[in-house]
């Protein structure tokens, strides 16, 4: 997020009102598995005057934490503890090599924090001094230290292969959501562009000569972070899957009725409601509320300021409704309910996401939390141990090591977390990996056009020639991506500032180090 309290979107308020009836796709990117359920109830939710009882998801997770770091000369050593006790004890001397365009080999010995380990994230060679270099780096240490605070940064020239400043680069610190850098890069390495999310209606029962569906049928989420209503999609992404489409789907299957049960399977992931930074309870800075059937993101209204406790059931709730609005029956002995889609259930219809291309737009330029982690679940669920949090930040971290050898300290997909840390280095190294890649590059928010950098270096030339991703938390202001100089050479940055006492102070000083360096002429 672009501020460390929740902002609503600017949306016209619209307000629906269902009338329920008494008498009267694409590829898929996921592959289901059920969640753990446990007796008991969670609670009991009224629908047209039936009391609706919901099973309760019982999951438990324990979050390991690094105590007792210290450092002596090029060696770290601390204790790793989970809970309170010590699992395990490392010592680490930290040398690296890399090789660049310029020069075959630097090697660097360097203190690092425990969670942080150079490799080939290492900068390349330092540029030559020049007037325009020192008149740089002067501006840029006054922006970036113009606050106080414990700051990084480091600046590339990607055109001439070498370094125009740094600034503990190796120092770990707070990435806020410039964390969303890694989970949507690893999404797109791992999907690739053209993935979707589907949420299918499956079936079991028979349909009778005269249309009506005597059985069950099963609205089951995929990890779509877009299902919702028409309404809502259109006032929040433009684009989307509805459950519109699966109501006049089924009716153009020949359903004209429904008897029996409408149930919503939300299997895919658990059911924690949020992250790490909430307890894994349902929050209004995570932007929704977490579910592989999340309804217009968990959200009950517009306006987004409420939070559905139940979010499979709204869905299902939502199918019945659209069903209704489409001339199909809802018989009024029809449970709606939630409960787990039998393996012998047929598919009926299904609807799928926008690309995951599309999905990284809708991500990384506004920093919606809600999509990052979602697709933190998708990753979990389909390369990981499953749809949970935990599972899909392994993911991410090992893709990380196994692909780029970074090795960012995470353990969610938005940057709310407090105990993530990456440094200014591998930042720039994701960044340098990525740019070629057309779906990355076209997510990131551009200077005073779109996005959280759309306020941003407004009427200098940094407007249109900066484009990146911001990250911000109460004591944290962080921007990092790329400027094109006034001599035409392509800059890569990241410029991360933490234990501030204004992080929107800190963000302008931010915006004055952007328009330095698309000023630049080299």
């Amino acid at each position: 997020m672009r501020a460390s309290s929740f902002t609503t979107r600017a949306v016209s308020a619209v307000l629906l009102c269902v009338v329920w009836a008494g008498a009267g796709f694409g590829t898929a990117a996921v592959i289901a598995t059920p969640s753990t359920l446990a007796s008991g109830t969670a609670g009991v939710a009224a629908l047209d005057g039936r009391a609706v009882t919901l099973p309760i998801c019982v999951e438990t997770t324990i979050t390991g934490t690094t105590t007792g770091v210290t450092s002596t000369g090029t060696t770290t050593t601390g204790t790793t503890t989970t809970g309170t006790t010590p699992v395990a004890t490392c010592t680490t001397t930290v040398t690296t090599t890399t090789t660049t365009a310029t020069k075959t080999s630097t090697t660097k010995t360097q203190t690092t924090p425990i969670t942080t380990v150079s490799g080939p994230d290492t900068p390349p060679p330092a540029a030559p001094a020049s007037k325009a270099l020192t008149a740089l780096q002067k501006k840029l240490n006054g922006a970036i230290n113009g606050q106080g605070g414990k700051n990084s940064a480091l600046v590339i020239d990607e055109t001439t292969g070498q370094t125009l400043w740094q600034y503990n680069v190796a120092v770990a610190r707070l990435p806020a959501s410039v964390e969303k850098l890694y989970t949507t890069s690893t999404a797109l390495l791992e999907f690739g562009p053209d993935a979707t999310f589907e949420t299918r209606v499956l079936g079991t029962g028979t349909l009778l000569a005269n249309g009506t569906w005597d059985g069950t049928l099963y609205l089951k989420g995929g990890g779509d972070p877009t299902f919702g209503s028409m309404t809502f999609d259109k006032a929040n992404f433009g684009t989307g899957a509805t459950v519109q489409v699966l109501a006049a789907d089924l009716r153009a299957a020949g359903i004209k009725q429904v008897r029996g049960k409408i149930v919503g399977d939300e299997s895919y992931f658990n059911s924690r409601r949020g992250g790490p930074d909430s307890h894994y309870h349902a929050s209004l800075e995570t932007e929704g509320s977490l579910s592989a059937l999340a309804y217009d993101e968990g959200f009950t209204n517009l306006f987004e300021e409420r939070l559905q406790r139940h979010p499979p059931l709204v869905a299902a709730q939502a199918l019945a409704a659209a069903l209704a609005a489409d001339h199909v029956r809802i018989d009024k002995r029809t449970q709606i309910t939630t409960g787990i889609t039998p393996t012998d259930a047929q598919l009926i219809t299904g609807v799928s996401s926008p690309s995951l291309s599309t999905l990284l737009a809708l991500t990384n330029a506004p920093s919606n939390n809600f999509f990052a982690e979602t697709l933190l679940k998708d990753l979990g669920a389909r390369y990981g141990s499953g749809g949970s949090t935990p599972a899909g930040a392994a993911v991410v971290r090992e893709v990380m090591a196994e692909k780029l050898g970074l090795h960012p300290r995470l353990n969610d997909g938005s940057g709310l977390s407090r105990f993530d840390r990456t440094n200014a280095e591998q930042v720039v190294y994701l960044l340098r990996e990525m740019q070629a890649n057309p779906s990355f590059w076209t997510s990131l928010a551009i200077a005073g056009v779109s996005g959280t950098m759309k306020g941003e270096m407004l009427h200098t030339r940094g407007a249109r020639n900066c484009r990146g991703k911001t990250g911000t938390l109460h004591d944290v202001a962080n921007l990092v991506g790329y400027c094109k100089a006034a001599n035409g050479d392509q800059l890569v940055f990241a410029f991360l500032m933490n234990g501030l006492t204004d992080s929107d102070g800190g963000h302008e000083l931010e915006d004055l180090a952007g328009e330095a360096l698309a000023n630049y002429k080299g």
